[in-house]
């Protein structure tokens, strides 16, 4: 008797194995392989965070193609940290429980939301219609498995249920890896490029000014000084920098003279007289006539934030046809009307001008001048 009862228990217990292994292999006979199928690790929501970052919260988008004509009323999609069918264990730290539905865009099957989310299980769910063809949907804030350089799967499975319940309609796998971060550094200095010459040439890839082409030497004015007309010098500088509060470039040094004669500086912008005893200077383009004297700053300052050209000339220097020269006077400056104190290479044009009156004693009438340029850091 007792034989025959362990002969018994032993054929029921195959019984139910077999019971089993069917069960299983029912809900997943019939289901065709999607194809075309990844899954794309992206940055997260707010761009600070890297698709793949280990650990990271991010963005996943998954692409596939449905291979036959079905009813499809969900998908599901099972993270795992194994590609067989049979076994599933939650890659290590990932967590999909807060994901949400980000879009659908791009796809041919649509209609697509977020039905359910667990630690490693997110179902979509529409619908249920008939429909074949390309699904392309993201799911947003899905924890990235916590290991660097560590792969992991998920098991994409269509349902013509509502809510993944059922047997799968078509599957398919897809592999994706979290990698090490690559952190790069680097120190950007404090900076101040500052030059002056007779001229100052432009590069050739930039356009922007080229301190190596900065020309010394004395500046003369273009004709001998005259009762009847003004006479004209000019000369150039650069300056940039990355100070937070800019820079100011203050001119320094004497009126024109010869020995102790001089020719008076103007110390109120005004533009200029014929006839009359005068020196002063501008950062700006004069029109003489038909002819235009020095230049507009360049680049020229840009008009809106974010500027990468803050440089300006000065009140008093800073309109056309209009002259002042006092030592000490700051000249130019950026950042001065607002937070935009940095900027790239500018180049700026001073002309000098030079009017003398009939009892002007003849001779030679010289000056050296300093422009100064100082960062605020």
């Amino acid at each position: 008797m007792r034989s025959v009862r362990v002969r018994g228990i032993l054929l029921i217990g195959l019984l139910l194995g077999a019971t089993v292994a069917s069960l299983v292999s029912a809900t997943t006979a019939n289901a065709a392989q999607i194809t075309s199928r990844s899954l794309t690790l992206l940055t997260s929501t707010d761009g600070l965070t890297g698709g793949s970052t280990p650990g990271g919260v991010v963005n996943h988008k998954f692409t596939f193609t449905l291979p036959t004509s079905q009813t499809l009323g969900s998908v599901e999609l099972q993270y795992c940290d194994v590609a067989e069918i049979n076994t599933c264990n939650t890659p290590t730290g990932m967590d999909a429980s807060t994901a949400t539905f980000g879009n659908e865009t791009g796809s041919s099957v649509t209609g697509f939301s977020l039905q359910s989310a667990t630690t490693n299980t997110v179902i979509l769910t529409r619908a249920a219609n008939s429909v074949s063809g390309l699904v392309v949907v993201q799911i947003n804030n899905v924890k990235n498995p916590t290991p660097p350089n560590y792969t992991f799967y998920v098991r994409i499975s269509s349902f013509a249920s509502t809510d993944g319940t059922g047997t799968a309609t078509d599957t398919g796998s897809v592999a994706a890896s979290t990698a090490n971060p690559i952190l790069l550094s680097g120190t950007m200095p404090e900076s101040l490029v500052f030059c002056t010459g007779a001229t100052i040439g432009l590069n050739a890839t930039t356009s922007l000014p080229d301190c190596s082409t900065a020309t010394p030497g004395t500046v003369k004015f273009t004709s001998l000084f005259s009762t009847t007309a003004t006479s004209f010098a000019t000369s150039q500088m650069a300056a940039s920098t990355n100070a937070l509060n800019g820079y100011t470039i203050a001119v320094t040094g004497s009126t024109l003279m010869n020995g102790t004669t001089s020719i008076p500086a103007i110390t109120t912008a005004k533009a200029p007289s014929v006839g009359v005893s005068e020196f002063g200077m501008n950062l700006v383009q004069n029109q003489v006539s038909t002819t235009p004297v020095g230049a507009d700053i360049t680049p020229a300052s840009a008009t809106v934030a974010p500027a990468d050209f803050t440089g300006q000339a000065t009140t008093g220097y800073n309109t056309t046809d209009t002259y002042k020269f006092a030592s000490g006077d700051v000249v130019a400056n950026s950042g001065s009307t607002g937070s935009n104190g940095p900027t790239n290479l500018q180049l700026y044009t001073a002309t000098y001008m030079v009017d003398v009156a009939g009892n002007q004693l003849a001779g030679d009438y010289s000056t050296t001048l300093t422009y100064i340029c100082t960062p605020t850091f």
